[in-house]
């Protein structure tokens, strides 16, 4: 299966984890052994390679660079700027990798159609570049509005106004508040320059203010359900109705304390826990109860956000097992219509129709 990732931190992993994504997810195992700095040290699991072992041939992949106070106990840059800084050297490692043949971007139909071409020749994928579709997660390193449009001209075509805590112009996950004049600002200016607005990590109220404000394209890249993990992380199903009437996509996230309530982290096991797959496929599936249909789900896996095979469905060993999940909605009955729309179709259907 053609298989369209909506949510991974590769230039996290690249520039702050310091992983050479070219190198597969054993190596990058094995050459993090003995190290403690983060808490996912040795257990990632993307990689370039393993993506194209699991047929995932368009990703779209994050700029991430939080503001925090000085005192914040949530890690971040201490500026605006210090931020922003941030987000330009993870573009950086993006075109780079574009010059070693091993991404290319996707901004309009014309890129995304030659990717889906591409990846659907007939031909061995193992040297295919994978296409990625850069989307800011939290707005924070934006100094000003001005930079939104520097931003989209170098390609930028999703963003998620907040992330986690209090941010510059909305508040997010365990934060709550309705955005400021500028956090509507930034909306009007996204919706001028068609930038796909990214709802998840919204606190309730900024979710509710931004359906109320944006009338632009609006999915939710990695997000699950509320009514089965009880936490603001997660979105209510009245949210979700929200999103599916707004035409969103929402891609399951495969972090293990958003599939199984009741999660500690550093102490909960995925295999204690009885986090699999099948675990992911009950989040989508609920959805698609919700819907009445499988046209609102897809995949936004977040795998390697910050944590590693430690905290991720215990039948994952890389990215690569994606394909485990074709296997699982086929097992419960979804047709290969179905099949193919939750795949990639979805997510591909969603960019045609919103961008020129």
């Amino acid at each position: 299966m053609f298989i369209v990732d909506a949510h991974l931190d590769l230039s996290m992993n690249a520039m702050e984890w310091n992983r050479d994504l070219r190198n597969d997810a054993h190596t990058l195992r094995f050459l993090e052994k003995g190290m403690t700095d983060k808490p996912d040290r040795e257990r990632a699991t993307v990689s370039l390679p393993d993506l194209r072992k699991g047929n995932i041939g368009i990703v779209v992949a994050t700029q991430i660079a939080r503001y925090v106070k000085p005192d914040s106990i949530i890690p971040g840059w201490n500026s605006p700027e210090q931020a922003w800084a941030q987000t330009q050297a993870q573009l950086a490692w993006y075109k780079s990798m574009e010059d070693a043949g091993e991404m290319v971007q996707i901004t309009d139909k014309k890129s995304l159609r030659q990717q889906i071409d591409l990846w659907n020749d007939g031909t061995a994928n193992d040297k295919k570049p994978i296409g990625y579709i850069l989307s800011l997660e939290g707005a924070d390193s934006l100094v000003d509005l001005s930079y939104l449009e520097r931003a989209f001209n170098y390609g930028l075509r999703a963003v998620g106004p907040a992330h986690y805590g209090p941010g510059r112009y909305a508040n997010g996950t365990d934060a709550a508040g309705k955005m400021n004049s500028n956090g509507i600002a930034l909306l009007k200016e996204m919706e001028r320059l068609n930038i796909i607005l990214d709802a998840t990590h919204l606190c309730d109220d900024a979710f509710w203010q931004a359906m109320d404000n944006f009338n632009g394209p609006v999915w939710a890249s990695h997000n699950n359900c509320r009514s089965l993990v009880n936490h603001n992380r997660q979105y209510s199903d009245d949210q979700i109705k929200e999103l599916i009437k707004r035409g969103a996509v929402i891609g399951g996230a495969l972090d293990a304390w958003m599939l199984v309530p009741d999660w500690q982290r550093g102490v909960s096991t995925p295999l204690k826990m009885e986090c699999s797959m099948e675990t992911v496929f009950k989040h989508m599936d609920h959805i698609c109860q919700l819907a009445g249909n499988a046209l609102h789900i897809g995949v936004g896996s977040d795998l390697d956000g910050a944590f590693g095979t430690e905290q991720c469905p215990y039948d994952l060993d890389t990215i690569a097992d994606l394909q485990k999940l074709v296997v699982i909605f086929r097992n419960h009955g979804y047709s290969q219509e179905d099949l193919n729309n939750i795949f990639h179709q979805n997510w591909i259907n969603f960019l045609m129709k919103n961008w020129d």
